[in-house]
Order: structure tokens, then C-alpha cells, then sequence
């Protein structure tokens, strides 16, 4: 520090003193190289003002560049989480789409399935009610036509017109092998069930009027005929009803076609949504963690900087105050060796008139230099005030320098 150059300074003048003392007064050396000490304290201070002043203007720049990208992550991790959970959201609401519409496709497929069950029975009711219509048509046309013959003359029209009823003109007529005993039977049966799903009495299937048999047995052909038209239009309603399920049923498979085309055709848009949510969820991800490592690695340097910052301005503040110090030593000790020799030539005064004339506050003069020496831990200057102590205690004497 500047007190050991001060020491050096003035161990240097000692030995000069010494050896020349005549050539030079080294109370006059003493007090220049006090003066040109504090010149040079002064100007160390400057330096290292200016020099402070600088570093603190590149501390506050640095700290606010950090500040300023620190501030620039922060809103990009903002963003990118905002960004992630938009993603997540999209792909939870599109996943659930694609459940949905899986479920509609399956549902779809079950009706589908069933529907083609019913028209299965159906069209196998259709085919066997068809058959046995239209087997009854033959067979009543072929009763009609037999009968028709028969009231022109048959041997077997006599017992037709004494017969009390459908079922016994149908029994002759098998009798007389003008009708198969199946034909009759089924035929039975069709009246039968003419007659309940029409819900009437008996009459149609009882005997005919005593008018109508009086004719060569007319009253027959005509039951047979009115049979024969209600299985016409049995036959014409089941094919219509038939041709209607028909319609129904492709209707209904196309609708659920286009049902399950569209359906598929949103899932597959579903997933290649969630495909390209997930992919942006993984870039953002894979950003965001950069994000966070160059934030952490710019809330560490701005810290380190303040810490450096922090620092150097306490060594500044420790350095300024012992250069004040030092300053105040320097200034304190010309102004007792001035006071000292006040009114006498300095030509004429040597160190240890000096001394001599310190008696009252020489003791001052080395303590100041002494404590300057032990806090700067110097013991050039702790000897230096040793040996200003022995000059004053031997004022008068040998010259201890």
C-alpha cells in the first residue's frame, strides 16, 4: 500500500541524512516527500475513482442486460407452458372424440346387425307366406274350375247342393277325387284364418242360402272366388309389405353406411390431431426445458455479478478509506514537523532538533505512524517510529537515522 511507500520514502531520506547532510536539509526532504506522497494518493485515488466508476456503469449495463433476457425467458417459459397445456387440453378433448365416435361406430354396427336379423325373418316369413298363398290361389282356381264343370251335367253336383256347408262341399268334392285331401285341407285352413283375422262369425264358412243352392250350386263358386280374391290381396299386401321392408332396410343400411364412413372419417381426423398435438406438446416441452436452463443459468450469472459487483465496490470503499487515512497520517505529520520548526529556517533544522521539539506531541507523531504500521501490518514502519521514539528520547544526541 502507499504507507509501506511512505516508509520506504522515509527510510531512504534516513540514510541520506546520514551521508549528506549537508548537500540536502531533510526536514525539507521529509515534507517534499510527504507532499509527493499525497500527490500520488491523490492521484492513485482518482485512478481508482474513474476506474470504480466504470466498473459500475459496466456492473448496472450487465445487470440490466440479465435482467432484460431474464425477464424475455420468463414470458417464453409462460408461453411455452400456456402452449403445453393447450396442447394436453386438445388432445384430452380430441381423445375423447375419438372414444365417442368409436362407441357411435360400435353401436351402429350392433344395429346394423340386428336390423339384418329382422330382415332375415322377414324375408323368410315373406317367402313361406308368399308360397303358401299363392299355392292356395291354384288350388282355389283349380276348385272353381272343377265346380264350373260340375254344374254343367257332373254326376257329383247332386250331393254339392245338399252339402251343409264349405267344409262338407269340400269333403265330396275330395270324395269324388275332384280335389287332393291336402288341397281341402289347407284350403280349410285358409278360410279359417280369413275368417279370424276378420274377426266375423261363422256364416261364410256355414252353409249358403237355400237361394243360392238352388241355382246348380253357384252359391259355392261364389264363396270361392270371394275366397279367392281375399288371397289375391293377401298375396298383393305381403308382397307390397315385403317390397316396403326391403326399402326400409337398404335405407336404413345406407344410412348407417354413411353413418359409419363419417364417423370413421372424424376419427381418423381425430387422430392425426392428436398426432400433431402431441408432436407440438413435445417440441414445446423440449423448448421449455431449454427455457428453464437458460433462465437458471441467467438468474446464476446475475447473481455471480452482483456478487463480483458487491465486492469490488467494498474493496473499493475499504481501499478509498485507507488511502483517506494514509492521507490524514501524511497531512497530520507535516503539520506537526511544520508547527515544530515554526519561525526557523528549515536549512538550519535537522531531525533531531526536529525531535527535540516534538517533546510534547512527538508522542502523536508516533503513535499515528506506528498504528499506520500495524494495521498495514508493515514493520518498516513500526521501525520507523521506533527509531523517531529514540530520537526524542535523545534529543540533543546522535542523529538515530
Amino acid at each position: 500500500m502507499k504507507a509501506v511507500m511512505l516508509v520506504m520514502a522515509l527510510a531512504c531520506l534516513a540514510c541520506h541524512t546520514q551521508g549528506a547532510a549537508e548537500a540536502s536539509n531533510p526536514i525539507n526532504m521529509v515534507i517534499d516527500l510527504l507532499s509527493d506522497m499525497q500527490t500520488k494518493l491523490i492521484k492513485a485515488g482518482e485512478d481508482a475513482h474513474e476506474e470504480y466508476v466504470e466498473f459500475a456503469d459496466f456492473c448496472e449495463d450487465k445487470a440490466g442486460e440479465f435482467s432484460h433476457e431474464i425477464e424475455a425467458t420468463n414470458a417464453k417459459v409462460e408461453e411455452l407452458t400456456a402452449a403445453i397445456e393447450e396442447q394436453k387440453a386438445t388432445i384430452a378433448k380430441l381423445t375423447e372424440r375419438t372414444e365417442n365416435l368409436a362407441a357411435d361406430i360400435a353401436a351402429d354396427a350392433a344395429d346394423l346387425k340386428a336390423a339384418e336379423e329382422v330382415r332375415k325373418k322377414e324375408s323368410a316369413d315373406f317367402v313361406k307366406e308368399e308360397k303358401e298363398l299363392m299355392e292356395t290361389i291354384g288350388m282355389i282356381q283349380r276348385a272353381i274350375k272343377v265346380l264350373e264343370k260340375e254344374t254343367k251335367g257332373g254326376a257329383s253336383m247332386m250331393q254339392l247342393k245338399n252339402a251343409g256347408s264349405l267344409a262338407q262341399a269340400l269333403s265330396v268334392m275330395v270324395q269324388a277325387s275332384l280335389i287332393d285331401t291336402s288341397d281341402a285341407t289347407q284350403l280349410t285352413a285358409f278360410v279359417q284364418s280369413t275368417q279370424s283375422s276378420e274377426d266375423t262369425d261363422d256364416e261364410a264358412f256355414g252353409a249358403p242360402s237355400a237361394a243360392a243352392y238352388e241355382s246348380k250350386g253357384g252359391g259355392i263358386i261364389e264363396t270361392l272366388e270371394d275366397l279367392l280374391d281375399k288371397a289375391e290381396s293377401q298375396l298383393d299386401e305381403a308382397r307390397k309389405k315385403e317390397v316396403n321392408a326391403k326399402q326400409e332396410y337398404e335405407m336404413m343400411k345406407q344410412a348407417v353406411g354413411d353413418e359409419t364412413k363419417f364417423a370413421a372419417k372424424d376419427m381418423e381426423d381425430a387422430k392425426k390431431g392428436i398426432a400433431a398435438a402431441s408432436e407440438k406438446q413435445s417440441v414445446a416441452e423440449g423448448e421449455l426445458t431449454v427455457a428453464k436452463k437458460e433462465l437458471a443459468a441467467d438468474v446464476e450469472a446475475k447473481g455471480d455479478l452482483h456478487h463480483d459487483c458487491m465486492s469490488r465496490a467494498q474493496s473499493y470503499e475499504t481501499e478509498t478509506k485507507d488511502r483517506d487515512e494514509e492521507l490524514k497520517v501524511i497531512a497530520k505529520a507535516k503539520q506537526i514537523i511544520k508547527e515544530s520548526v515554526e519561525g526557523a529556517s528549515l536549512a538550519q533544522v535537522s531531525l533531531v532538533q526536529v525531535s527535540s521539539k516534538l517533546a510534547s506531541r512527538g508522542l502523536e507523531v508516533v503513535r499515528l505512524i506506528r498504528d499506520l504500521g500495524h494495521k498495514q501490518s508493515s514493520n518498516a514502519l513500526v521501525q520507523l517510529a521506533t527509531k523517531m521514539a529514540s530520537a526524542m528520547r535523545n534529543a540533543g544526541g546522535a542523529d538515530p537515522f
